[in-house]
């Protein structure tokens, strides 16, 4: 053999050596490299929920302006003419987006609603219908603002709330439509919009789902659902079995969508909203058939273009009904019965977004339930963006 095949021969071993090693680095670099990848994305923060954060920002500022340049009277009330109720929740929505007891507008209108505790413990406008309505938003406010300042009228006002609640106090048994509700009018027949804010107002001030009235308040609350369950035995869910929430059982029942030819009362979403958060309050989970049942009516019908089951009718309560509810399930997004899943914080602050008029308020063509009203629209409205906040 000649030398240079000799040194070819030996060369073999040194050039499988050097290819192997070669490999060996580069899957040790890839390895290293994909590692470094995993890390980054470990660490990296979660995806952005919710809404642009400047965009956010300056429709909330222009809707905190309206209310204090342009929507607040020198008495420090909004729409006072009205009652107590839109100052009450005007002051709440601007605590609730930033404000604080010592800006002049929060201030002025705490001043204002304290001229209105009333002896009785109630936090009313005189000869209103609406006493249950205004003492629980007020009751939320003031917790809010201060709660050890005004401890004493939050105490009184509670008594005062549970007082007028329908219950063996009214000779009512559980076993009437009427029994755990809250109302108003001359009558005070209970719906399910003030058993919610009664519920509301409760929790809001510390107590627990167990208190009795909120346990009073779930009976009736149950019966005003489209579902037949041992807690609601009542005519009309037979008649309309879809899990949603009609305005109330009693007096022979009522649901401001109407009814179905077959006498049933229709579901519509802000009362359905309502009953889902008023149940979730008083401890039920998601396990609870009646819970599931509204979840799946949500599910079969989320739009935040309309009020489900009313139009445009009533939209400024259903947002931050909707709003409330949303965070009290207290996930990020919501799938629907189609299976999308919504960013409901960025989809509702956009609903909102693009119906702010160039004043900075809003208010709803559809002027039923005092929605014309720009000062009750836009506390509504700020209400439902606290929730939205990035």
């Amino acid at each position: 053999m000649t030398q240079r095949g000799r040194c070819s021969r030996l060369l073999v071993p040194v050039r499988r050596f050097c290819l192997r090693a070669a490999l060996g680095w580069a899957t040790c670099l890839i390895s290293l490299a994909g590692s470094a990848q995993a890390a980054e994305a470990e660490t990296a923060s979660p995806p952005q929920s919710g809404p642009d954060p400047v965009a956010y920002r300056r429709v909330v500022d222009r809707g905190i302006a309206y209310l204090v340049e342009r929507g607040q009277a020198p008495d420090g009330s909004f729409s006072g003419e009205t009652g107590l109720g839109i100052t009450a929740l005007a002051v709440t929505a601007l605590l609730q987006n930033g404000k604080t007891v010592s800006d002049p507008a929060v201030r002025s209108g705490l001043a204002w609603i304290e001229k209105h505790v009333q002896p009785d413990g109630g936090i009313y406008f005189p000869g209103t219908y609406y006493k249950n309505y205004e003492t629980s938003i007020a009751m939320m406010c003031l917790h809010r603002a201060d709660a050890e300042r005004y401890r004493q009228v939050i105490e009184n006002a509670e008594r005062f709330v549970k007082g007028i609640q329908w219950d063996e106090s009214e000779d009512q048994t559980a076993a009437d439509y009427t029994y755990g509700g809250a109302g108003y009018g001359r009558h005070r027949r209970p719906d399910l919009s003030n058993t919610a804010f009664l519920i509301e107002a409760l929790r809001s001030i510390g107590r627990g789902s167990d208190d009795p009235a909120i346990q009073k308040a779930l009976i009736f609350v149950s019966r005003c659902q489209n579902l037949e369950t041992e807690h609601n035995t009542t005519p009309f869910a037979a008649k309309n079995p879809d899990g949603g929430f009609y305005y109330t059982p009693a007096a022979g029942g009522q649901s401001m969508a109407g009814e179905t030819p077959a006498g049933g009362l229709r579901s519509y979403a802000s009362m359905t909203y309502a009953g889902l958060k008023s149940m979730i309050y008083a401890g039920l989970t998601a396990d609870d058939p009646r819970v599931r049942a509204a979840k799946e009516w949500i599910a079969k019908n989320y739009d935040l273009d309309s009020n489900p089951g009313m139009d445009q009718q009533g939209l400024y309560y259903y947002y931050h009904t909707f709003a409330k509810t949303m965070d009290v399930l207290g996930e990020p997004t919501f799938v629907d019965a189609a299976g999308r899943s919504h960013d409901w914080r960025a989809e509702l602050f956009e609903a909102l977004r693009k119906r702010q008029r160039p004043d900075g308020s809003w208010t709803n063509v559809a002027d039923r339930w005092m929605e014309g009203d720009p000062n009750l629209v836009t506390a509504y409205s700020l209400m439902a963006l606290s929730y939205c906040r990035p």
